[in-house]
């Protein structure tokens, strides 16, 4: 799967959850929870989502390496490329 491919998995499973975001507003360099003010149980479904759509392991000790969209983005690039 592509970085593209995978961002447009990210960006829709984010407005799953907070449908009011504008992805043409959202930063792919600041913090993702801030812009779109999701709280540790929103991240948290939105991590598991992502889990489950792109059958990919997210251990928790890995959650602070993913702030931003790029950092997300990449990750999980990474993560489908070694499963």
């Amino acid at each position: 799967m592509s970085e593209t491919e995978i961002r447009a998995v990210v960006l829709a499973t984010l407005k799953s959850i907070a449908p009011e975001i504008e992805e043409a507003t959202l930063r792919t360099d600041r913090p993702l929870r801030h812009q779109v003010d999701l709280d540790s149980i929103d991240w948290l479904h939105f991590l598991t989502q992502l889990h489950e759509k792109l059958k990919v392991e997210i251990p928790e000790s890995d959650y602070a390496r993913l702030v931003t969209l790029d950092d997300v983005v990449a990750y999980l690039a990474q993560a489908c490329k070694s499963s």
